[in-house]
């Protein structure tokens, strides 16, 4: 039918709360190219790369949703549009991975390497910024395990990072 909606587009951003400057200018200028092309931005909702994200989303008119570690709706950082209190720590980082449907990492420690993974168990395209340091550097063009064909798709700015993104959801 044509009446149909469109499902509602969703990627996620994952990367370090402690990141370096440079990681969280690139995660701002992420979230603003995300929110530009109109697609809603997931994160783990706390500081850091996921704030500066949000922050850049937020620019532009974008939907932010913060998928928090804690039962605490008011630890989201204040660029959270939506923010769902889990209560599962670390196992958050399941749903934050799951949840979009691409995965975008900036830099990153072990926390983002735990939703590398899941992005990549669950077909997910995985992308990685590769100049932000971190699991993202480490792991941008590399094949994480022989169960899939491909790679961890490398991009060197936030714009190619969502063109790769809608290129390989097919939303181009």
């Amino acid at each position: 039918m044509d009446d149909e909606p469109m499902p509602h587009r969703m990627i996620s951003v994952i990367g370090g709360a402690d990141s370096d400057i440079g990681a969280l200018q690139t995660a701002e200028h992420l979230g603003e190219e995300i929110a530009k092309r109109g697609v809603t931005l997931v994160c783990g909702g706390l500081s850091g790369v996921m704030e500066a994200a949000c922050r850049g989303a937020k620019k532009h008119g974008g939907l932010t949703i913060g998928l928090l570690p804690s039962l605490d709706k008011n630890s989201a950082n204040r660029y959270v549009d939506i923010s769902i209190p889990t209560g599962l720590g670390y196992a958050r980082n399941f749903l934050v991975a799951r949840t979009g449907d691409a995965v975008i990492a900036i830099s990153g420690s072990a926390g983002t390497l735990s939703e590398m993974a899941i992005a990549w168990f669950s077909d997910k395209p995985l992308i990685a910024l590769a100049g932000t340091g971190g699991w993202a550097s480490k792991l941008a063009g590399a094949k994480i395990d022989d169960r899939r064909q491909d790679i961890v798709f490398p991009a060197e700015t936030p714009e190619e990072a969502v063109s790769i993104a809608f290129r390989e959801l097919g939303w181009d």
